[in-house]
């Protein structure tokens, strides 16, 4: 009973902290419409652990998180600069290149390693029970700083976000702040992928978010809702993986993805104010 306790009591409290960032920068992600900007950096991770291996670095070690840092803070640079203006061409066309690219890299690069498949299917599924204690308070210290810088500099980011909302206006720096944008977002991604992996991260991050700006456009209510409804769903798919011994990742992402489905129908249904 002991080990069930730690087990469940170690995986709820990593998933309340991730879950807080997670839904503010994917309300971010959400209003923007660069909803698979956060794919493109969990698959550059996982590429980037991929590249350690076959450097003979252990997979989940410090000198892994290094190289995957490198590739996301490249991937950070390359969406906050490519950015099309014209119609021809959408930014969402060249996050969907871009993806691509890193997935068929992994690819590639999983088939030349011993061992390779494996591998790439960690990069994918994660390992959730590799969770501990002091991994869980590693990612709320960087966690809680990266919250404090969002909060320090939040107009400039609502402001990138909001600012096809209205009437057009030139940000200073755009570009800058793009950059720090998405490498934030690049750092949970890094933290995260190795246990979570590239779906489960992806999903920590869209489906709260998605679901909390069905219901308001507040930043601080869609941070509460998106982190209430997400918790309360993983909650439930942590003990049906665990009673049913299923995958931990694809339960989780189920269970999330449920009460997805059943807030667009509520959204359908109840008459917007």
């Amino acid at each position: 009973m002991s080990e069930t306790i730690r087990f469940f009591s170690v995986q709820i409290a990593l998933i309340a902290v991730v879950l807080i960032l997670h839904t503010y920068l994917g309300l971010h992600i959400v209003r923007r419409t660069l909803v698979f900007s956060d794919l493109v950096l969990d698959q550059l991770a996982a590429f980037g652990a991929l590249v350690g291996i076959a450097l003979g670095i252990q997979y989940g070690s410090g000198p892994s998180y290094m190289v995957s840092m490198v590739a996301v803070l490249l991937g950070s640079l390359l969406l906050a600069v490519i950015k099309p203006t014209g119609k021809v061409i959408p930014r969402e066309a060249v996050i969907g290149i871009m993806y691509a690219l890193a997935l068929v890299g992994s690819l590639l690069l999983g088939d030349k390693l011993s061992g390779g498949g494996a591998y790439v299917t960690k990069t994918l599924a994660g390992s959730m029970l590799w969770v501990t204690w002091p991994l869980v308070g590693i990612t709320s210290f960087v966690y809680v700083i990266l919250l404090l810088f969002h909060y320090r500099f939040r107009h400039r980011f609502i402001a990138l976000a909001e600012k096809n909302q209205g009437p057009k206006q030139k940000i200073k720096d755009e570009k800058l702040w793009d950059f720090l944008f998405f490498t934030t977002q690049g750092i949970i991604t890094v933290l995260i992928m190795p246990i979570a992996g590239v779906l489960l991260a992806y999903a920590f991050l869209m489906i709260p978010a998605a679901i909390a700006a069905m219901f308001t456009k507040r930043w601080a209510g869609g941070v509460v809702i998106g982190w209430i409804i997400g918790f309360f769903a993983c909650v439930i798919g942590l003990c049906l993986s665990y009673s049913c011994n299923l995958p931990y990742g694809p339960t989780l992402i189920l269970s999330m993805g449920s009460f997805f489905v059943i807030a667009v129908i509520l959204r359908s249904v109840i008459p917007k104010s």
